[in-house]
Protein backbone atom coordinates (compact mmCIF):
# COMPACT_ATOMS: atom_id res chain seq x y z
CA UNK A 1 0.00 0.00 0.00
CA UNK A 2 1.48 3.35 -1.10
CA UNK A 3 0.44 6.44 0.85
CA UNK A 4 1.07 10.03 -0.23
CA UNK A 5 0.78 12.72 2.45
CA UNK A 6 -0.01 16.39 1.88
CA UNK A 7 -0.69 19.22 4.33
CA UNK A 8 -3.40 21.85 3.90
CA UNK A 9 -3.46 25.04 5.93
CA UNK A 10 -7.03 26.32 5.68
CA UNK A 11 -7.60 29.76 7.20
CA UNK A 12 -11.18 30.92 7.60
CA UNK A 13 -12.50 34.23 8.84
CA UNK A 14 -13.47 32.67 12.18
CA UNK A 15 -11.18 29.63 12.54
CA UNK A 16 -8.22 27.90 10.98
CA UNK A 17 -6.91 24.37 10.73
CA UNK A 18 -3.84 22.43 9.71
CA UNK A 19 -4.94 19.16 8.11
CA UNK A 20 -2.96 16.11 7.05
CA UNK A 21 -4.30 14.33 3.96
CA UNK A 22 -3.35 10.76 3.13
CA UNK A 23 -4.04 9.30 -0.31
CA UNK A 24 -3.88 5.55 -0.81
CA UNK A 25 -2.62 5.53 -4.37
CA UNK A 26 -3.74 1.91 -4.86
CA UNK A 27 -7.39 2.34 -3.83
CA UNK A 28 -7.61 6.10 -4.50
CA UNK A 29 -9.13 6.56 -1.04
CA UNK A 30 -8.43 9.90 0.61
CA UNK A 31 -8.51 10.59 4.35
CA UNK A 32 -8.09 13.71 6.46
CA UNK A 33 -6.62 14.08 9.93
CA UNK A 34 -6.97 17.28 11.89
CA UNK A 35 -3.52 18.17 13.22
CA UNK A 36 -4.33 21.54 14.76
CA UNK A 37 -7.48 23.66 14.89
CA UNK A 38 -7.55 27.21 16.23
CA UNK A 39 -9.80 30.25 16.43
CA UNK A 40 -9.29 33.35 14.30
CA UNK A 41 -10.86 36.27 16.09
CA UNK A 42 -10.91 39.90 15.12
CA UNK A 43 -8.84 42.12 17.41
CA UNK A 44 -10.31 45.54 18.17
CA UNK A 45 -7.63 48.22 18.66
CA UNK A 46 -8.53 51.91 18.95
CA UNK A 47 -11.84 51.19 17.27
CA UNK A 48 -10.33 49.30 14.32
CA UNK A 49 -10.88 45.63 13.49
CA UNK A 50 -7.60 43.81 12.85
CA UNK A 51 -6.29 40.31 12.21
CA UNK A 52 -3.70 38.81 14.55
CA UNK A 53 -1.34 37.58 11.83
CA UNK A 54 1.41 36.75 14.30
CA UNK A 55 -0.92 34.40 16.18
CA UNK A 56 -2.01 32.79 12.91
CA UNK A 57 1.62 32.23 11.95
CA UNK A 58 2.32 30.62 15.31
CA UNK A 59 -0.64 28.29 14.84
CA UNK A 60 0.44 27.39 11.30
CA UNK A 61 3.94 26.53 12.49
CA UNK A 62 2.57 24.59 15.45
CA UNK A 63 0.62 22.38 13.08
CA UNK A 64 3.47 21.93 10.61
CA UNK A 65 5.94 21.21 13.41
CA UNK A 66 3.60 18.56 14.80
CA UNK A 67 3.60 16.76 11.44
CA UNK A 68 7.38 16.99 11.33
CA UNK A 69 7.81 15.64 14.87
CA UNK A 70 5.75 12.60 13.92
CA UNK A 71 8.28 11.78 11.24
CA UNK A 72 5.83 12.36 8.40
CA UNK A 73 7.34 13.84 5.24
CA UNK A 74 4.50 15.36 3.24
CA UNK A 75 4.94 15.70 -0.50
CA UNK A 76 3.82 19.33 -0.27
CA UNK A 77 2.11 22.08 1.71
CA UNK A 78 -0.55 24.54 0.52
CA UNK A 79 -2.36 27.48 2.15
CA UNK A 80 -5.79 28.95 1.43
CA UNK A 81 -7.71 31.74 3.17
CA UNK A 82 -10.50 34.25 2.81
CA UNK A 83 -10.18 36.92 0.13
CA UNK A 84 -9.79 40.71 -0.25
CA UNK A 85 -7.42 41.41 2.67
CA UNK A 86 -3.84 42.40 1.85
CA UNK A 87 -0.62 42.76 3.83
CA UNK A 88 1.71 45.70 3.10
CA UNK A 89 5.47 45.13 3.41
CA UNK A 90 8.45 47.46 3.28
CA UNK A 91 11.71 46.96 1.35
CA UNK A 92 13.02 44.64 4.06
CA UNK A 93 9.92 42.46 3.81
CA UNK A 94 8.56 43.62 7.17
CA UNK A 95 4.89 44.41 7.76
CA UNK A 96 3.78 48.03 7.61
CA UNK A 97 0.97 49.20 9.84
CA UNK A 98 -1.78 47.14 11.42
CA UNK A 99 -3.29 44.20 9.48
CA UNK A 100 -6.80 45.52 8.90
CA UNK A 101 -9.77 43.22 8.43
CA UNK A 102 -12.26 43.70 5.63
CA UNK A 103 -14.88 44.19 8.36
CA UNK A 104 -13.15 47.37 9.57
CA UNK A 105 -15.16 50.52 9.02
CA UNK A 106 -12.34 52.61 7.55
CA UNK A 107 -13.67 51.86 4.05
CA UNK A 108 -17.11 53.32 4.79
CA UNK A 109 -18.04 55.58 1.88
CA UNK A 110 -14.86 54.85 -0.10
CA UNK A 111 -16.52 52.65 -2.72
CA UNK A 112 -18.88 55.48 -3.66
CA UNK A 113 -15.88 57.81 -4.12
CA UNK A 114 -14.10 55.36 -6.43
CA UNK A 115 -17.24 54.71 -8.48
CA UNK A 116 -17.73 58.47 -8.83
CA UNK A 117 -14.13 58.82 -10.05
CA UNK A 118 -13.93 55.85 -12.43
CA UNK A 119 -17.51 54.84 -13.18
CA UNK A 120 -19.27 51.61 -12.27
CA UNK A 121 -19.27 50.41 -15.87
CA UNK A 122 -15.50 50.88 -16.27
CA UNK A 123 -14.75 49.03 -13.05
CA UNK A 124 -17.00 46.10 -13.93
CA UNK A 125 -15.87 45.75 -17.55
CA UNK A 126 -12.22 45.80 -16.49
CA UNK A 127 -12.48 43.34 -13.59
CA UNK A 128 -15.81 41.50 -13.71
CA UNK A 129 -15.87 41.68 -9.91
CA UNK A 130 -18.85 42.56 -7.74
CA UNK A 131 -19.13 45.82 -5.85
CA UNK A 132 -18.55 45.18 -2.16
CA UNK A 133 -17.50 48.05 0.12
CA UNK A 134 -14.54 46.10 1.52
CA UNK A 135 -12.92 44.99 -1.75
CA UNK A 136 -9.14 45.43 -1.73
CA UNK A 137 -9.44 48.27 -4.25
CA UNK A 138 -11.32 50.35 -1.68
CA UNK A 139 -9.16 49.22 1.24
CA UNK A 140 -6.04 50.48 -0.54
CA UNK A 141 -7.73 53.74 -1.50
CA UNK A 142 -8.64 54.23 2.18
CA UNK A 143 -5.08 53.42 3.27
CA UNK A 144 -3.55 55.99 0.94
CA UNK A 145 -6.04 58.68 1.95
CA UNK A 146 -6.09 58.06 5.68
CA UNK A 147 -2.55 56.86 6.47
CA UNK A 148 -0.09 58.36 3.99
CA UNK A 149 2.78 57.69 6.42
CA UNK A 150 2.24 53.94 5.91
CA UNK A 151 1.63 54.28 2.19
CA UNK A 152 5.01 55.96 1.69
CA UNK A 153 6.81 52.88 3.06
CA UNK A 154 5.14 50.23 0.87
CA UNK A 155 7.36 48.11 -1.35
CA UNK A 156 5.23 44.94 -1.60
CA UNK A 157 1.56 43.96 -1.34
CA UNK A 158 0.55 40.36 -0.67
CA UNK A 159 -2.78 38.64 -0.10
CA UNK A 160 -3.14 36.71 3.17
CA UNK A 161 -2.15 33.24 1.86
CA UNK A 162 0.64 34.77 -0.23
CA UNK A 163 1.97 36.43 2.92
CA UNK A 164 2.11 33.13 4.78
CA UNK A 165 3.64 31.38 1.75
CA UNK A 166 6.30 34.09 1.86
CA UNK A 167 6.86 33.53 5.57
CA UNK A 168 7.41 29.81 4.93
CA UNK A 169 9.55 30.04 1.79
CA UNK A 170 10.97 33.56 1.54
CA UNK A 171 9.42 33.97 -1.92
CA UNK A 172 6.78 36.56 -2.78
CA UNK A 173 4.02 35.52 -5.19
CA UNK A 174 0.42 36.44 -5.99
CA UNK A 175 -1.86 33.46 -6.52
CA UNK A 176 -4.47 34.05 -9.21
CA UNK A 177 -7.77 33.00 -7.57
CA UNK A 178 -7.24 35.19 -4.52
CA UNK A 179 -5.88 38.05 -6.61
CA UNK A 180 -9.17 38.22 -8.52
CA UNK A 181 -11.04 39.12 -5.31
CA UNK A 182 -9.16 42.43 -5.10
CA UNK A 183 -11.20 44.02 -7.94
CA UNK A 184 -7.81 45.05 -9.34
CA UNK A 185 -7.07 42.20 -11.76
CA UNK A 186 -7.88 42.73 -15.42
CA UNK A 187 -10.49 40.18 -16.49
CA UNK A 188 -9.17 39.56 -20.01
CA UNK A 189 -5.42 39.85 -19.36
CA UNK A 190 -5.32 37.91 -16.09
CA UNK A 191 -2.83 40.46 -14.75
CA UNK A 192 -3.02 43.60 -12.63
CA UNK A 193 -5.04 46.33 -14.33
CA UNK A 194 -2.83 49.34 -15.27
CA UNK A 195 -5.72 51.82 -15.06
CA UNK A 196 -6.57 50.80 -11.51
CA UNK A 197 -2.95 50.67 -10.35
CA UNK A 198 -2.40 54.16 -11.73
CA UNK A 199 -5.56 55.43 -10.05
CA UNK A 200 -4.44 54.06 -6.69
CA UNK A 201 -0.84 55.20 -7.12
CA UNK A 202 0.50 51.65 -6.92
CA UNK A 203 3.83 50.91 -8.54
CA UNK A 204 3.72 47.77 -10.66
CA UNK A 205 6.59 46.07 -8.84
CA UNK A 206 4.64 46.11 -5.57
CA UNK A 207 2.49 43.26 -6.89
CA UNK A 208 4.02 40.01 -8.21
CA UNK A 209 2.59 38.68 -11.46
CA UNK A 210 -0.23 36.22 -10.66
CA UNK A 211 0.75 32.57 -10.37
CA UNK A 212 -1.60 29.68 -11.08
CA UNK A 213 -2.78 26.89 -8.76
CA UNK A 214 -0.20 24.13 -8.91
CA UNK A 215 2.81 26.41 -9.33
CA UNK A 216 5.76 25.59 -7.01
CA UNK A 217 6.70 28.40 -4.63
CA UNK A 218 9.73 27.07 -2.80
CA UNK A 219 10.47 24.94 0.25
CA UNK A 220 9.69 25.13 3.94
CA UNK A 221 12.66 24.10 6.05
CA UNK A 222 11.25 21.86 8.80
CA UNK A 223 12.88 21.63 12.25
CA UNK A 224 14.08 18.13 11.29
CA UNK A 225 16.01 19.64 8.39
CA UNK A 226 13.64 18.25 5.76
CA UNK A 227 12.74 20.56 2.90
CA UNK A 228 9.01 20.35 2.14
CA UNK A 229 7.77 21.85 -1.16
CA UNK A 230 5.18 24.61 -0.85
CA UNK A 231 2.70 24.73 -3.73
CA UNK A 232 0.32 27.51 -4.76
CA UNK A 233 -3.16 26.02 -4.43
CA UNK A 234 -6.45 27.74 -5.28
CA UNK A 235 -5.67 30.02 -2.37
CA UNK A 236 -9.05 31.73 -2.12
CA UNK A 237 -10.91 29.35 0.17
CA UNK A 238 -14.02 29.42 -2.00
CA UNK A 239 -11.97 28.54 -5.07
CA UNK A 240 -10.57 25.55 -3.20
CA UNK A 241 -14.07 24.62 -2.00
CA UNK A 242 -15.30 24.58 -5.60
CA UNK A 243 -12.42 22.27 -6.57
CA UNK A 244 -13.82 19.77 -4.03
CA UNK A 245 -17.45 20.15 -5.11
CA UNK A 246 -18.66 17.10 -7.09
CA UNK A 247 -20.03 19.11 -10.02
CA UNK A 248 -20.55 16.38 -12.59
CA UNK A 249 -22.88 18.16 -15.02
CA UNK A 250 -23.65 21.61 -16.36
CA UNK A 251 -27.04 21.74 -14.62
CA UNK A 252 -25.54 21.94 -11.13
CA UNK A 253 -24.62 24.94 -9.01
CA UNK A 254 -22.56 25.13 -5.83
CA UNK A 255 -23.10 26.82 -2.50
CA UNK A 256 -20.02 27.28 -0.34
CA UNK A 257 -21.72 27.68 3.02
CA UNK A 258 -19.82 29.19 5.91
CA UNK A 259 -19.26 32.68 7.28
CA UNK A 260 -20.26 33.74 3.78
CA UNK A 261 -22.69 32.00 1.45
CA UNK A 262 -21.27 31.94 -2.06
CA UNK A 263 -23.64 30.53 -4.63
CA UNK A 264 -22.49 30.08 -8.19
CA UNK A 265 -21.63 28.09 -11.27
CA UNK A 266 -18.47 27.22 -13.14
CA UNK A 267 -18.15 28.81 -16.57
CA UNK A 268 -15.59 28.93 -19.35
CA UNK A 269 -16.60 32.55 -19.99
CA UNK A 270 -17.33 35.47 -17.66
CA UNK A 271 -20.70 37.22 -17.38
CA UNK A 272 -20.20 40.99 -17.63
CA UNK A 273 -23.42 42.18 -19.27
CA UNK A 274 -25.42 45.10 -17.94
CA UNK A 275 -27.79 42.60 -16.30
CA UNK A 276 -24.89 40.82 -14.61
CA UNK A 277 -23.57 44.13 -13.31
CA UNK A 278 -27.03 45.16 -12.08
CA UNK A 279 -27.31 41.84 -10.23
CA UNK A 280 -23.81 42.35 -8.74
CA UNK A 281 -22.59 39.04 -10.17
CA UNK A 282 -18.90 38.41 -9.64
CA UNK A 283 -16.51 36.53 -11.94
CA UNK A 284 -13.75 35.28 -9.67
CA UNK A 285 -10.87 33.15 -10.84
CA UNK A 286 -11.09 29.38 -10.70
CA UNK A 287 -8.89 26.49 -11.76
CA UNK A 288 -8.39 25.08 -15.25
CA UNK A 289 -9.14 28.44 -16.86
CA UNK A 290 -12.68 28.53 -15.50
CA UNK A 291 -14.51 31.38 -13.84
CA UNK A 292 -16.45 31.11 -10.62
CA UNK A 293 -19.56 33.08 -11.55
CA UNK A 294 -21.31 33.69 -8.26
CA UNK A 295 -23.34 35.80 -5.86
CA UNK A 296 -22.12 36.73 -2.39
CA UNK A 297 -24.68 36.41 0.40
CA UNK A 298 -23.92 37.34 3.99
CA UNK A 299 -24.13 33.73 5.22
CA UNK A 300 -23.77 32.13 8.64
CA UNK A 301 -21.90 35.17 9.95
CA UNK A 302 -25.38 36.31 11.02
CA UNK A 303 -25.89 33.17 13.11
CA UNK A 304 -22.33 33.24 14.45
CA UNK A 305 -22.81 36.77 15.75
CA UNK A 306 -26.13 36.21 17.51
CA UNK A 307 -24.78 32.98 19.00
CA UNK A 308 -21.86 34.93 20.48
CA UNK A 309 -24.03 37.80 21.69
CA UNK A 310 -26.61 35.53 23.31
CA UNK A 311 -23.98 33.10 24.63
CA UNK A 312 -25.40 30.07 22.86
CA UNK A 313 -23.46 26.98 23.94
CA UNK A 314 -25.49 24.31 22.10
CA UNK A 315 -25.91 25.25 18.44
CA UNK A 316 -27.65 21.98 17.37
CA UNK A 317 -30.24 22.55 20.12
CA UNK A 318 -30.76 26.12 18.92
CA UNK A 319 -31.34 24.90 15.35
CA UNK A 320 -33.81 22.27 16.60
CA UNK A 321 -35.69 24.98 18.49
CA UNK A 322 -35.66 27.19 15.40
CA UNK A 323 -37.21 24.39 13.37
CA UNK A 324 -40.21 24.46 15.72
CA UNK A 325 -40.73 28.20 15.23
CA UNK A 326 -43.31 29.50 12.77
CA UNK A 327 -41.61 29.67 9.41
CA UNK A 328 -41.20 32.94 7.49
CA UNK A 329 -42.79 35.04 10.25
CA UNK A 330 -40.03 37.63 9.85
CA UNK A 331 -37.56 38.10 7.01
CA UNK A 332 -34.45 40.20 6.46
CA UNK A 333 -32.32 41.11 3.48
CA UNK A 334 -29.11 39.27 4.47
CA UNK A 335 -27.02 41.55 2.26
CA UNK A 336 -28.16 44.80 3.85
CA UNK A 337 -24.94 46.65 4.71
CA UNK A 338 -26.03 47.07 8.33
CA UNK A 339 -25.25 43.36 8.85
CA UNK A 340 -21.58 43.53 7.77
CA UNK A 341 -20.29 44.24 11.29
CA UNK A 342 -22.86 45.92 13.57
CA UNK A 343 -22.23 46.57 17.27
CA UNK A 344 -25.09 44.15 17.98
CA UNK A 345 -26.32 41.73 15.31
CA UNK A 346 -29.40 40.92 17.40
CA UNK A 347 -30.43 44.57 17.52
CA UNK A 348 -29.61 45.08 13.84
CA UNK A 349 -31.99 42.24 12.92
CA UNK A 350 -34.70 43.52 15.26
CA UNK A 351 -34.33 47.05 13.87
CA UNK A 352 -34.68 45.75 10.30
CA UNK A 353 -37.89 43.92 11.23
CA UNK A 354 -39.31 47.00 12.98
CA UNK A 355 -38.52 49.25 10.03
CA UNK A 356 -40.34 46.89 7.67
CA UNK A 357 -43.31 46.43 10.02
CA UNK A 358 -42.75 42.76 10.66
CA UNK A 359 -42.98 40.76 13.88
CA UNK A 360 -39.81 41.43 15.87
CA UNK A 361 -38.08 38.16 16.89
CA UNK A 362 -37.51 38.15 20.64
CA UNK A 363 -35.91 34.76 21.32
CA UNK A 364 -32.72 33.20 19.98
CA UNK A 365 -34.79 30.50 18.27
CA UNK A 366 -37.07 33.02 16.53
CA UNK A 367 -34.09 35.06 15.39
CA UNK A 368 -32.33 31.95 14.10
CA UNK A 369 -35.44 30.93 12.16
CA UNK A 370 -35.59 34.42 10.64
CA UNK A 371 -31.97 34.04 9.49
CA UNK A 372 -32.46 30.52 8.08
CA UNK A 373 -35.63 31.46 6.17
CA UNK A 374 -34.02 34.61 4.78
CA UNK A 375 -30.87 32.80 3.65
CA UNK A 376 -32.91 30.12 1.87
CA UNK A 377 -34.83 32.81 -0.01
CA UNK A 378 -31.52 34.53 -0.78
CA UNK A 379 -30.27 31.29 -2.31
CA UNK A 380 -33.38 31.13 -4.49
CA UNK A 381 -32.72 34.68 -5.61
CA UNK A 382 -29.11 33.81 -6.47
CA UNK A 383 -30.04 30.67 -8.41
CA UNK A 384 -32.74 32.45 -10.41
CA UNK A 385 -30.30 35.23 -11.27
CA UNK A 386 -27.63 32.79 -12.44
CA UNK A 387 -30.11 30.70 -14.42
CA UNK A 388 -31.52 33.79 -16.10
CA UNK A 389 -28.08 35.07 -17.08
CA UNK A 390 -26.96 31.78 -18.61
CA UNK A 391 -30.41 31.08 -20.11
CA UNK A 392 -30.69 27.55 -18.76
CA UNK A 393 -32.18 26.18 -15.53
CA UNK A 394 -30.23 24.92 -12.54
CA UNK A 395 -31.50 21.50 -11.50
CA UNK A 396 -29.27 20.60 -8.54
CA UNK A 397 -27.44 22.45 -5.79
CA UNK A 398 -24.30 21.13 -4.09
CA UNK A 399 -23.77 22.59 -0.62
CA UNK A 400 -20.21 22.33 0.73
CA UNK A 401 -18.31 23.66 3.72
CA UNK A 402 -19.21 23.80 7.39
CA UNK A 403 -22.72 25.06 6.66
CA UNK A 404 -23.60 21.85 4.83
CA UNK A 405 -24.06 20.26 8.28
CA UNK A 406 -27.02 22.59 8.93
CA UNK A 407 -29.90 20.22 8.17
CA UNK A 408 -32.57 22.87 8.72
CA UNK A 409 -31.01 25.24 6.20
CA UNK A 410 -30.36 22.45 3.68
CA UNK A 411 -34.01 21.32 3.75
CA UNK A 412 -35.30 24.89 3.59
CA UNK A 413 -33.03 25.47 0.61
CA UNK A 414 -34.40 22.39 -1.19
CA UNK A 415 -37.98 23.44 -0.39
CA UNK A 416 -37.66 27.10 -1.34
CA UNK A 417 -35.58 26.50 -4.49
CA UNK A 418 -37.56 23.35 -5.44
CA UNK A 419 -34.47 21.43 -6.52
CA UNK A 420 -32.54 18.55 -4.93
CA UNK A 421 -29.77 19.58 -2.54
CA UNK A 422 -26.63 17.47 -2.12
CA UNK A 423 -24.66 18.26 1.05
CA UNK A 424 -20.94 17.59 1.42
CA UNK A 425 -18.08 17.44 1.74
CA UNK A 426 -17.82 19.44 4.95
CA UNK A 427 -14.10 20.22 4.70
CA UNK A 428 -14.39 21.36 1.09
CA UNK A 429 -11.80 24.15 1.25
CA UNK A 430 -9.26 21.81 2.81
CA UNK A 431 -10.01 19.07 0.28
CA UNK A 432 -9.79 21.46 -2.67
CA UNK A 433 -6.47 22.70 -1.33
CA UNK A 434 -5.30 19.06 -1.20
CA UNK A 435 -6.72 18.38 -4.66
CA UNK A 436 -4.60 21.16 -6.17
CA UNK A 437 -1.53 19.65 -4.52
CA UNK A 438 -2.28 16.09 -5.66
CA UNK A 439 -2.78 17.22 -9.25
CA UNK A 440 0.48 19.20 -9.11
CA UNK A 441 2.26 16.14 -7.68
CA UNK A 442 0.91 13.97 -10.50
CA UNK A 443 -0.90 11.66 -8.06
CA UNK A 444 -4.30 12.57 -9.55
CA UNK A 445 -4.73 13.13 -13.27
CA UNK A 446 -6.92 16.22 -13.29
CA UNK A 447 -9.82 18.06 -11.68
CA UNK A 448 -12.46 15.65 -12.96
CA UNK A 449 -10.54 12.66 -11.60
CA UNK A 450 -10.18 14.32 -8.21
CA UNK A 451 -13.90 15.05 -8.00
CA UNK A 452 -14.73 11.46 -8.91
CA UNK A 453 -12.71 10.03 -6.02
CA UNK A 454 -14.28 12.23 -3.32
CA UNK A 455 -17.73 10.60 -2.80
CA UNK A 456 -16.16 7.23 -1.99
CA UNK A 457 -14.12 8.83 0.78
CA UNK A 458 -16.58 11.47 2.00
CA UNK A 459 -20.25 10.36 1.78
CA UNK A 460 -22.86 12.91 0.69
CA UNK A 461 -26.29 13.70 2.16
CA UNK A 462 -29.32 14.23 -0.09
CA UNK A 463 -32.33 16.50 0.51
CA UNK A 464 -35.49 16.26 -1.59
CA UNK A 465 -37.76 19.30 -1.99
CA UNK A 466 -41.15 19.00 -0.32
CA UNK A 467 -44.08 19.82 -2.56
CA UNK A 468 -46.76 20.67 0.03
CA UNK A 469 -45.65 24.22 0.90
CA UNK A 470 -46.51 27.33 -1.12
CA UNK A 471 -43.68 29.86 -0.91
CA UNK A 472 -45.15 32.39 -3.35
CA UNK A 473 -46.20 34.90 -0.70
CA UNK A 474 -42.94 34.61 1.22
CA UNK A 475 -40.96 35.06 -1.99
CA UNK A 476 -42.88 38.21 -2.90
CA UNK A 477 -42.22 39.65 0.57
CA UNK A 478 -38.54 38.86 0.25
CA UNK A 479 -38.40 40.47 -3.20
CA UNK A 480 -39.89 43.64 -1.74
CA UNK A 481 -37.39 43.68 1.14
CA UNK A 482 -34.49 43.29 -1.30
CA UNK A 483 -36.03 45.69 -3.82
CA UNK A 484 -36.08 43.08 -6.57
CA UNK A 485 -38.35 44.49 -9.23
CA UNK A 486 -38.65 41.58 -11.63
CA UNK A 487 -39.26 37.86 -11.53
CA UNK A 488 -36.25 36.18 -13.09
CA UNK A 489 -37.13 33.30 -15.40
CA UNK A 490 -35.35 31.12 -17.94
Amino acid sequence: MAITHSVAVDLGASSGRVMLASLDTDTQRLSLEEIHRFSNRLVVDHGHHLWDLDALERHILQGLNTVDRRGIRPASIGIDSWGVDMVALDRQGQRIGPPYSYRDHRTDGVMAQVIADLGRDTLYRHTGIQFLPFNTLYQLRALRQQQPEYWAQIAHLLMIPDYFHYRLTGRMASEYTNATTTQMLNLTRGDWDPLLLDYLGIQAHWLPAPSQPGDPLGDWLAPSGARIPVIAVASHDTASAVVATPLNDDDSAYLSSGTWSLIGIESQTPFISDRAMAANITNEGGTNGRYRVLKNIMGLWLLQRISQEQQVSDLPALLEAAEQETGFASLINPNDERFINPPSMSEAIRDFCREHRQPVPQTSAAMTRCIMDSLALGYRQGLLTLASLRQSPIRRLHVVGGGCQNRLLNQLCADVCQIPVVAGPVEASTLGNIGCQLIAQGEVADLAAFRRLLPDSFPLQHYTPRQDIDFTGHWRRFQALCQINEELTV
